[in-house]
């Protein structure tokens, strides 16, 4: 008797909250914490002092923690940050540049990652062991990285090794945008960690050790890569985590040259060929340039395509007077425009939606956590266990190497 096995679809709580912050007016004020508690999110609880600070106290907090603290301690921030945040950054980058920071970062005993979880555990596993990486508010997580645990990426590589006898086959791809234990995975089976900033060189690389691509956690990300490499879409199968043997039959696994796995970015997925269409119409001379976790024809419907990196390069050398129209998220589209007043900065989404779980990152939670430094306790410290870690480090090193 063949025993079927059901697995219920769950939608990451992080995805349900994606739209709490989005606004019709465009208006992304910083307000108290009190106030952006009203927003029916989770966050993180936090003494209540913190809760009705005025942008000027926090300020002069912040300023006096950073003088008391010194070179003692080091600000990331990522390009997502609200303008609020990111002003505090010691370094500010996209998820590759920010790792490679953690990495490089030796004289400060507390790293202070204004980001995501994803981001801070990747720091915790580049830093060396005598540096504490902290997190402001263990609320913001990232709805990516949420569809998919390790548990599901387990059986997934299981399923795969009794389809095609070795999984050796198959080389493994997590985006940075995963979990500490996806990333050891990647490290114990002969893969490595990417960005979208050298996911080609990722598929290169792969492609010179194995017959196969397992890519996760982003479908879009992993579909436009191979596409852009010249592999055709009827190649490629998306493993649906939900379903027993991801919803496929043996013989599309044994045909698939690439196996997606079906997550997307909620940020990213907003932009459409029509918001493109539109853009034209209201600008006929407009450049549109978009992250590459958008969808297969929002991507091909494109000037441009690359990582916020490479938008944030792109723009701010494009000549005075030309016209953008951006696909990636609000707050490095706005800073984008007040860094190019020469230049025509727009959002292609006519709503402004935030990363819901980077906006979690509350000038008042950076407060908190550098007040407890100078007063000893180290706050939302992100420890990844040893043995997940030294995995981790190998896939990570890969990546590094093959970006140098």
């Amino acid at each position: 008797m063949t025993m079927t096995i059901s697995r219920q679809t769950v939608i990451p709580i992080t995805e349900l909250e994606q739209s709490a912050f989005c606004r019709s007016d465009g208006n992304l004020r910083t307000q108290t914490l009190e106030e952006e508690f009203k927003a029916g999110v989770r966050w993180q609880k936090i003494p209540t002092r913190y809760l009705k600070l005025s942008p000027e106290e926090i300020d002069s907090g912040i300023a006096e923690a950073r003088k008391a603290l010194g070179n003692q301690v080091v600000l990331l921030g990522h390009h997502y940050q609200r303008e609020d945040v990111i002003k505090y950054a010691d370094f500010r980058g996209d998820s590759y540049l920010l790792s490679k920071q953690a990495a490089a970062v030796k004289e400060a005993r507390a790293i202070v990652f204004c980001g995501v979880h994803f981001m801070a555990e990747t720091a915790d596993i580049l830093s060396s062991d005598r540096q504490s990486v902290i997190l402001p508010n263990m609320a913001a997580g990232c709805s990516m990285a949420d569809m998919a645990n390790i548990e599901q990426v387990e059986d997934c590589w299981d399923d795969l090794g009794s389809v095609l006898g070795e999984t050796g086959q198959v080389i493994p791809i997590t985006y940075m945008n995963s979990t500490a234990a996806i990333k050891a995975l990647c490290g114990r089976n002969n893969g490595i960690v990417c960005t979208s900033s050298n996911a080609d060189r990722a598929f290169k690389w792969a492609y010179e050790r194995g017959e196969r691509v397992l890519f996760l956690p982003d479908q879009h990300l992993g579909r436009n890569t191979a596409l852009k490499m010249g592999i055709p879409e009827t190649d490629m199968v998306v493993w649906n985590p939900f379903k027993q043997m991801g919803g496929l039959t043996p013989e599309q696994i044994r045909r698939a040259r690439v196996i997606l796995w079906q997550g997307h970015c909620s940020v990213h997925t907003r932009f459409t060929t029509r918001q493109i269409e539109d853009a034209r119409k209201k600008y006929p001379d407009v450049k549109v340039i978009v992250h590459p976790e958008c969808t297969r024809e929002t991507v091909a419907a494109a000037d441009y395509v690359g990582s916020t990196e490479y938008i944030q390069k792109t723009v701010n050398a494009a000549p005075a007077g030309s016209v953008w129209g951006v696909g990636t998220e609000i707050n490095m589209v706005s800073r984008l425009a007040r860094e190019n007043p020469d230049k025509t900065v727009f959002c292609l989404d006519p709503v402004v939606c935030p990363c819901a779980t980077m906006y979690r990152i509350h000038p008042a939670y950076v407060l908190w956590v550098l007040e407890g430094l100078v007063a000893g306790l180290v706050i939302n410290r992100i420890e990844v266990p040893a043995g997940t870690k030294a995995d981790a480090r190998i896939a990570l090193d890969r990546m590094l190497e093959i970006s140098e």
